[in-house]
């Protein structure tokens, strides 16, 4: 078993192991919350593993700095699988979860009820918690089919993911960035290895993924069978990004997935949101022990975008505002005025 996968499985048991405490660990000495993340085989899912792991601090632990947990003093926290971003969002806003993880754009257009989001009820409760990581958009295809580009995607069976994801909001203003719609396609709604497999046999042609590189599926589908990034770049993704100011040009760098050369792309932020109904002091706390040098080891060797994940970069790109609890640690750390 991978460290990553002992991070996720002690979190998803976190359940079974709170039932066991017994002494002085009381029901009221015990508070859980839960962090929504996205499909088990994308980056969410495991990174949100190693954060629920390092903010955890159930009764009877031992303490921080002698071989025990550095998390929050009586806090249980569980990574959660969902349909993503726009899933996260919803349940936030709903009391469904405590906090979750979703894209920058997704987030921004639920608070303040515009973009693909315009006409719905604006979500004026969701907070911020901190800016994670760097999130990138592929277009992933086999070497050999022809698809060069993402206007080669006209009438061609194409996997936009789930219509609670980030990926399908992302995949159709792509789409739509270069003169396609979701018409122009034949839309399927597959996730991780489902969409894997189905290229792979041949059931669709193309699927999109915006997750931090590598994500564990496509490193997968990369040893198995020959594959491409299509790149998203020239007019369609200067037309995105000078539109949507949550995109950035980039790239994911050659050798990420075997035989795969740098492809040029477009990424959004990955950041991790609350709801203004949770308690300061609990959040303060959550927030401080994200960033403490115990959790940095942890970030560090749990995932490959875990170094990425910085205080110094917490509050890059942060467009809905900062829990009040967020907000008092990093003026405590420096970080705001």
């Amino acid at each position: 078993m991978t460290f990553i996968s002992k991070l996720v499985k002690a979190t998803g048991m976190a359940a079974v192991v709170a039932a066991g405490l017994t002494g002085a660990a009381s029901a009221q000495d015990i508070k859980f919350f839960t962090i929504g993340t996205g499909g088990t085989a994308y980056t969410y899912y495991p990174v949100g593993g190693v954060i629920a792991n390092a903010i955890s601090k159930p009764p009877g632990s031992r303490e921080c700095g002698k071989g025990g947990s550095c998390g929050v003093d009586g806090l249980i926290a569980s990574a959660v699988s969902s349909r993503g971003s726009v899933d996260n969002v919803n349940a936030i806003s709903s009391g469904l979860r405590n906090s979750g993880f979703a894209q920058s754009d997704v987030a921004y257009w639920a608070y303040t009820g515009t973009g693909t989001m315009e006409g719905k009820k604006a979500q004026k409760d969701l907070r911020t918690i901190a800016a994670l990581f760097e999130e990138h958009i592929h277009l992933v295809a086999l070497s050999d089919s022809g698809i060069n580009s993402v206007a080669d995607l006209k009438g061609k069976r194409v996997s936009l993911d789930e219509p609670g994801s980030g990926t399908y909001v992302d995949g159709k203003l792509i789409l739509e960035a270069n003169g396609l719609s979701v018409k122009d396609v034949t839309a399927e709604a597959l996730k991780g290895n489902a969409a894997s497999e189905a290229l792979r046999n041949g059931k669709i042609d193309a699927f999109f993924v915006v997750a931090g590189y590598p994500t564990g599926s496509l490193v997968e589908l990369a040893s198995a069978a020959k594959i491409k990034l299509v790149p998203i770049d020239g007019a369609g993704a200067k037309a995105l990004t000078d539109k949507y100011g949550f995109f950035a040009q980039g790239s994911i760098p050659a050798g990420t997935y075997e035989g795969v050369g740098e492809t040029s792309t477009v990424a959004v932020g990955a950041q991790w949101f609350t709801s203004a109904k949770e308690d300061d002091e609990l959040i303060y706390n959550i927030t401080k022990a994200l960033w403490n040098k115990e959790t940095r080891k942890l970030l560090d060797v749990g995932h490959a975008k875990g170094k990425t994940i910085t205080k110094e970069t917490a509050l890059n790109g942060v467009g809905v505002p900062l829990h009040p609890g967020a907000e008092k640690f990093y003026k405590e750390a420096g970080l705001l005025k």
